[in-house]
């Protein structure tokens, strides 16, 4: 009797392995692609999302600008690093006009006039206050009727471009208006933004105008 009850046993145990043998092994390799797959679709997401965030900034400065509403335009400037304004497509830090927030806001309502850079060809500096350089350089054109690119390149000229090289890892907007036809599209015009994240909210780092040069 007692060595009926120990086969059962030993029967009973084998029986009992075997099934938890035959379970199905989870697939490592279906995991690992599944992750992947779920941090590709978030990471596609996120880019959807970005790329919406940086097109609505871009087009509310667009129209503090058209409006003449500087001190809106204040509001859109980085809290830390300020506002970097460049004539040309080049970007010189040395010698670029750059206002902290809080130095364009004290003067912008003012008639102090400012140097931005030369004039392409003359070399002569351009002195303006904050609200003609603004007004009449920066928003040259509409630039809400232009086309709109996300850190690409529409316009260019003879005039190096370097802002990647001094923004890496930044994103820029560009606002380009084709030349006319009359002037064999030389009259060409763009308007780039470029934005740094700051405490989740997309802020103005630079503002960059380009133009054929000679």
């Amino acid at each position: 009797m007692k060595k009926l009850l120990i086969s059962l046993f030993v029967l009973s145990l084998a029986v009992a392995c075997k099934k938890e043998a035959g379970k199905p092994v989870p697939n490592v390799i279906d995991s690992v692609a599944q992750a992947k797959k779920t941090d590709s679709i978030g990471t596609v997401k996120n880019k959807a999302e970005q790329e919406v965030s940086l097109k609505k900034v871009n087009d509310e400065v667009l129209q503090a600008l058209k409006t003449k509403n500087y001190k809106a335009f204040g509001e859109f400037i980085h809290p830390e690093k300020g506002v970097r304004f460049s004539m040309y497509a080049f970007v010189n830090p040395k010698e670029d006009k750059q206002f902290s927030k809080t130095d364009f806001e004290k003067y912008q309502p003012t008639k102090t006039l400012f140097t931005w850079g030369a004039h392409d060809g003359s070399g002569d500096q351009y002195k303006a206050t904050i609200n003609d350089y603004l007004g009449k350089w920066v928003f040259s054109k509409d630039f809400t009727t232009s086309q709109y690119s996300l850190n690409k390149f529409l316009g260019g000229g003879n005039s190096l471009n370097n802002l990647k090289e001094i923004y890496p890892k930044t994103n820029f907007t560009e606002n380009y208006i084709k030349g006319s036809g009359k002037n064999g599209e030389m009259d060409w015009k763009t308007l780039r933004f470029v934005f740094e994240e700051f405490q989740g909210t997309y802020y103005l780092v630079a503002v960059i105008n380009d133009q054929w040069t000679i």
